[in-house]
């Protein structure tokens, strides 16, 4: 009996939360607080999200199929509509996937803040409508000069590969390279001998666009190991 009545607080405290996700009113991702626009173009919407310990965000709703990048260690609470709440522990730099057409609040219940890029794929429709080329490799590890490149996942026909390259450690260049995203979750610094590509040192949670096509080599010129997400399109 004790420790059915230690338990009773805490299901209380979770069918509170339930019904206020249930009940709150409803805003699009654009008016969210929480949600800073970073980027947009027809690939993509990429939002910076920050939520303080103890706060939450505003219940939203995701339109689009989404992948998120964390930015260091969180606690939350996911209250989706419809759904009861789940409790997740996320670390720095997980990647992963979510189906959108979905409303909810996220609460930070950790003692630091919950930090993400948040990725909105603007051709989800499309591609489940038409399913898109595969790539020739959708996961494995593959070794480059002073580091590696983690092939994570393939969604939506979108790549997400993380890397972890050294000081001095080289990308290799590339004549038909995919238009991609570069999420920066360290200190990124990127460049070649021509006409450099990312135009300045990303920070934590900056992200950058690149074109495709033909594409320099490039080395991390930081004096810090950098790691940072690519989502290809192709």
């Amino acid at each position: 009996m004790p420790r059915r009545l230690r338990t009773l607080p805490l299901l209380a405290t979770l069918l509170t939360v339930f019904s206020l996700a249930q009940s709150a009113p409803e805003v699009e991702i654009t008016a969210e607080p929480s949600h800073h626009l970073l980027l947009q173009n027809r690939y993509v919407r990429a939002f910076y999200v920050e939520v303080p310990s103890g706060a939450a965000t505003l219940v939203h709703r995701h339109r689009h199929d989404y992948i998120y990048v964390m930015l260091g260690p969180a606690e939350v609470t996911n209250e989706a509509v419809g759904k009861p709440p789940a409790r997740m522990q996320l670390h720095d730099g997980d990647t992963g996937f979510f189906p959108g057409n979905f409303a909810h609040r996220l609460q930070e219940s950790g003692p630091t803040p919950f930090r993400n890029v948040t990725v909105e794929l603007m051709q989800d429709e499309l591609a489940r409508k038409s399913p898109p080329r595969k790539w020739d490799e959708e996961r494995g590890l593959q070794i480059l000069e002073g580091g590696t490149q983690d092939i994570l996942f393939v969604k939506d026909g979108v790549r997400a590969s993380e890397f972890d390259l050294q000081p001095g450690g080289m990308l290799p260049a590339a004549r038909n390279a995919a238009p991609r995203l570069l999420i920066a979750v360290s200190d990124v610094d990127l460049r070649s001998h021509g006409a450099g590509k990312i135009p300045k040192v990303l920070k934590p949670g900056e992200v950058v666009w690149l074109s495709g096509g033909s594409v320099p080599m490039l080395m991390n010129m930081g004096k810090t190991q950098a790691r940072f997400i690519t989502l290809e399109f192709h």
